[in-house]
């Protein structure tokens, strides 16, 4: 499956927030989007997973979903977005309550899920009694239960201390390349998207245009922080003066 953004633009009544916005993204494949702040990055995503309707153009997926996929799109978001009085099992169970399943069939993909991402001996744990990093690794497994296609997500790591960030990424990494996962990641972590991404889509302030796709031509296991710097340098390049600018914006508002 592969997912098509093609032309979007999109306004807020008189606010112009993006222009002719187009790129594809395949499975098993990761597609930054970087930018100044408030260019509408996360509007993007909110096209794309369908929570908004674009003023203008389309955004379709090409290609069969995977075999018993609950939905092919699916977000990640920044705060976790967990049920405070539901256990981990219960939380990633949620997203299955929709669907047609027996209890057993639920149950076991749940099972299944909490295995893969490491969560099994914290099923019956409610998210007050997880640490931050630990609170987003049930809001992934809460992701992965719909055996998605692409994920959507939205600054997944950025409420989180360094250290915990970067052991999470390094997990997340290793569950990208087990299942075949592909994503539209949103970040203003420029380091964080050299070491991630296989493309990046840098945005111009608003309107939003896209300035430049970057390849990354490495394997995302073979970048040492030579190449990673090297391209987190090349990025603050081409958005460091119009982020400047937008902050000034922003504070003159």
């Amino acid at each position: 499956m592969e997912l098509v953004v093609d032309s979007v633009s999109h306004d807020f009544g008189d606010l112009a927030v993006m222009r002719d916005i187009s790129f594809r993204v395949a499975s098993g494949e990761i597609l930054a989007l970087v930018g100044p702040s408030g260019c509408g990055k996360s509007t993007m995503l909110g096209i794309v997973g369908g929570l908004l309707q674009p003023g203008a153009g389309t955004v379709a997926t090409v290609g069969a979903p995977p075999r018993g996929s609950l939905n092919p799109l699916t977000f990640v978001f920044q705060d976790f977005a967990l049920l405070p009085w539901r256990s981990v099992a219960a939380n990633v169970a949620f997203v299955l309550e929709h669907a047609q399943l027996a209890p057993a069939e639920r149950q076991a993909i749940v099972a299944d899920t909490l295995r893969r991402t490491g969560l099994a001996e914290f099923a019956h744990s409610y998210p007050k009694q997880l640490s931050g990093g630990m609170r987003q690794r049930v809001g992934i497994a809460r992701a992965l239960a719909v055996r998605p296609e692409i994920l959507l997500m939205d600054e997944p790591f950025s409420a989180l201390d360094a250290q915990t960030r970067d052991l999470l990424i390094e997990d997340f990494m290793r569950l990208m390349a087990g299942n075949r996962l592909g994503a539209v990641y949103v970040t203003h972590n420029l380091k964080e998207a050299a070491r991630l991404a296989d493309r990046i889509v840098v945005l111009s302030r608003r309107p939003a245009r896209i300035r430049e796709t970057i390849v990354l031509d490495r394997p995302r296991a073979a970048r040492d922080d030579a190449y990673i710097a090297a391209h987190q340098r090349a990025l603050w390049s081409l958005i460091r003066d119009e982020a400047a600018d937008a902050e000034r914006e922003v504070a003159n508002v």
